[in-house]
């Protein structure tokens, strides 16, 4: 076994571990309004857990939720609570509103219009969430 291969099967097991921690039943838990019920996690928080706690030399919390953005522009951004949710954690990890906005119109050569303009639909209803929370 490689040691990309090691690193990605010691992920998917602390993965599996965290969603039986919070509830065995959230494993295959799926529901409308996700996006409402998990909170943004702290920015300190996503980089012990996704930042570079598995690959010291790898990358940051913040870069790697932008592939993730990137990844589900690509598909469409089917998935709108968890492409929202993503989209929140970014900011979180630092993200601006542009760079986002950039990282998913980059995406329309490889996912084509359409997933663009749905994906930054969807990114636009956080940004206009987040503004409305500043603003209260």
């Amino acid at each position: 076994m490689t040691d990309f291969a090691k690193l990605f099967e010691q992920m998917m097991e602390q993965s599996h571990q965290v969603a039986r921690a919070f509830n065995p039943a959230m494993e295959s838990f799926q529901v409308t309004g996700f996006d409402k019920l998990m909170p943004t996690m702290p920015r300190d928080f996503m980089e012990m857990m996704w930042g570079n706690a598995f690959n010291k030399d790898g990358l940051d919390a913040k870069t790697r939720l932008m592939v993730v953005i990137a990844g589900l522009t690509v598909l469409g951004a089917h998935a709108e609570p968890q492409f929202k949710l993503t989209v929140r954690h970014a900011m979180e990890a630092g993200a601006t509103q542009k760079e986002i906005a950039e990282v998913i119109y980059q995406m329309a050569m490889l996912g084509g219009i359409p997933a663009m303009n749905h994906a930054l639909r969807l990114a636009q209803e956080v940004f206009n969430e987040t503004n409305e929370e500043d603003d209260a």
